[in-house]
């Protein structure tokens, strides 16, 4: 079995980390004082919390990648909390190598343990309840899985330079006297519902009034449980297959045991596409508000600013920028909040909640239905980061209660953004609902002013996080990833050369996302077509796939029943949704 020993290793690296920032302010004090600050509730500290989002920032895999990692002491045990010497056991398989070093691809945590009824007793992932490896998957995902391991062998270079926290590994011994490396899983609940309620949380909750709006108060109630309930099923979907084997960690290792190496092309097309979109809606939201503001300004030049901002922020290295990302949610929360109260403190229509709006049981046009699908299931592309979030956890057994508190969450402030803004405006809700909050001259100007602001917010603490797996992706196709800087045979001219490439790449990157913005300025459409083309996708029709085709006849009869309904309906609902959010705007009777 292998035990969980991420408490010691965390508090390892955390004091080697403390050292190193207390040595370097000469000042002293203050240093101090704010290390003590950052470091204030153990496990949950603000620094944790920052290290934890800085991993799950870097874990959409668009590219095979090796990350960085820190050793942790391992001298002839592993020290868990009580101080008993572990010494991990793992029964061989005949097909795996035990005694396998994993140069680990891009973020890869150990599944780690599961404790049973606080005896101490820890299973390792290859024998948790979602079953093992030799007894549970199809021949076909047997021979992927083999194939991957030997791949994993024949990549040596742990080096990432794009700013990742590194992984802790911790080498642990075997009953046949062989040695591992493993990672050590250092995420608490806290940090994992922290960072799942982060990449859930988005502008995507701002198109949902419209949703209510095409599909109805049935259907759009209907749709939007239906989202919800679906993609936290399919999240714990995804750590089912995850389990069966130690070295699988992010959603692109999946796909390759499941359907081999095109599918994981395929799987990195996706991620970039869904990055590409999210950055580009981001950008679009920011210039419609700001325009409502300063009308003066036309909404192409805002979005020239927007990328002005950004090109300078693409360089701020990543441990920063995951501090501020617990603004993204704050601010989403923010406006959910200032909308409601905007709501009951006008009081006539239109926007008002205590004089609503004109709304209907069924869509009032059907033909607009389909773009309601898109719109809905928007909000939920998380899929792609929650496997390397389960890989993340210190206990892996509590993985379901952290989706439980994260979706109740989600679900809650989603339907809240439905029902409120389409109440309040009826028929004549816009693109996004702050769009038609922005443009009421009755409600209090310092509420709107703060509702600019967090919109303003979110596209600069989300956008250069999400432009880092597209920067580095292109740099791998420029050959200029930063490990090959290691080179002994570049020249310092060499290397300035290509530091100045790199520093184009990213302000290229900034410029593509901008001009997308300015061809594609429907921000409804944007995420109706990422929703419909690529959530549904990512979120419900590939996990089902990758579970299905894993376990394959070991799947019991009702619960292959009900995969396969959902994988057909979604797939219904994925195509009509994207045929109706490309259909050009006269086709369609809004």
């Amino acid at each position: 079995m292998v035990f969980d020993g991420s408490s010691e290793a965390a508090g390892s690296h955390r004091s080697t980390t403390e050292r190193a920032i207390s040595t370097s302010f000469p000042g002293g004090r203050s240093a101090s004082f704010s290390v003590r600050i950052r470091q204030a509730g153990g496990a949950n500290s603000i620094d944790n919390f920052a290290r934890s989002w800085q991993r799950a920032a870097c874990f959409p895999e668009v590219f095979p990648r090796r990350s960085s990692f820190a050793t942790a002491d391992s001298d002839e045990g592993w020290y868990p909390s009580g101080g008993d010497i572990i010494r991990p056991q793992v029964s061989p398989r005949a097909d795996l190598n035990p005694s396998l070093t994993w140069p680990f691809l891009a973020d890869n945590w150990l599944a780690g343990s599961r404790q049973r009824d606080g005896a101490g007793l820890l299973e390792s992932s290859l024998g948790t309840s979602y079953g093992t490896m030799s007894s549970r998957v199809s021949e076909s995902t047997r021979k992927h899985v083999i194939e991957f391991h030997r791949q994993q062998q024949t990549q040596t270079e742990p080096v990432d330079g794009h700013g990742g926290e590194p992984l802790l590994v911790k080498q642990v011994q075997l009953d046949d006297g062989t040695q591992e490396n493993v990672v050590v899983g250092q995420s608490t609940v806290p940090q994992t519902v922290f960072n799942s309620v982060n990449v859930l949380i988005g502008v995507g909750l701002l198109s949902l009034p419209l949703a209510m709006k095409n599909a109805g108060w049935l259907l759009g109630i209907i749709f939007l449980l239906f989202a919800a309930v679906t993609t936290a099923y399919t999240a714990k979907v995804l750590a089912k297959c995850l389990d069966v084997d130690r070295s699988l960690v992010t959603y692109a290792d999946l796909a390759y045991i499941s359907f081999g190496h095109h599918a994981r092309v395929v799987i990195s097309l996706l991620f970039c596409l869904e990055l590409l979109g999210a950055c580009v809606a981001l950008v679009v939201l920011f210039a419609d508000s700001l325009h409502v503001l300063f009308p003066g300004i036309s909404i192409p030049q805002w979005q020239v600013i927007c990328g002005l901002i950004l090109v300078p922020l693409s360089f701020v290295p990543l441990r920063f920028l995951s501090v501020t990302s617990i603004l993204g949610i704050l601010s989403c929360t923010s406006i959910v909040a200032i909308i409601c109260v905007d709501g009951f403190i006008k009081p006539n229509a239109p926007g008002s909640l205590r004089e609503p709006a004109r709304t209907y049981l069924f869509p009032e046009n059907w033909g607009t239905l389909p773009l309601s699908f898109g719109l809905v299931m928007s909000p939920w592309g998380g899929h792609g980061v929650f496997p390397n979030i389960y890989r993340d956890m210190r206990h892996p057994y509590k993985y379901g209660r952290s989706l439980w508190v994260t979706y109740i969450f989600t679900y809650s402030l989603d339907c809240t953004m439905a029902i409120l803004g389409w109440m309040m405006f009826g028929n004549t809700i816009r693109d996004e609902v702050t769009a038609n909050v922005l443009t009421m001259k009755e409600y209090p100007q310092l509420l709107s002013i703060c509702i600019i602001a967090f919109i303003a917010i979110i596209p600069i603490t989300k956008v250069p996080l999400n432009c880092r797996p597209l920067v580095a992706t292109v740099e791998v196709l420029c050959g200029l990833e930063p490990q090959a800087d290691l080179n002994t045979g570049h020249t310092d001219r060499t290397r300035f050369i290509r530091q100045m490439l790199r520093a184009l790449i990213r302000i290229f990157v900034v410029a593509i996302i901008v001009g997308m913005a300015i061809i594609f300025p429907s921000f409804d459409r944007i995420m109706a077509l990422m929703g419909s083309a690529l959530c549904f996708t990512i979120c419900i029709i590939l996990p089902l796939a990758f579970y299905l085709k894993i376990f394959g006849k070991e799947i019991g009869p009702k619960e292959r029943l009900l995969d396969w309904s959902l994988l057909v309906v979604s797939s219904v609902l994925a195509v009509m949704g994207t045929v109706w959010a490309l259909l050009p705007q006269e086709m369609i009777a809004l």
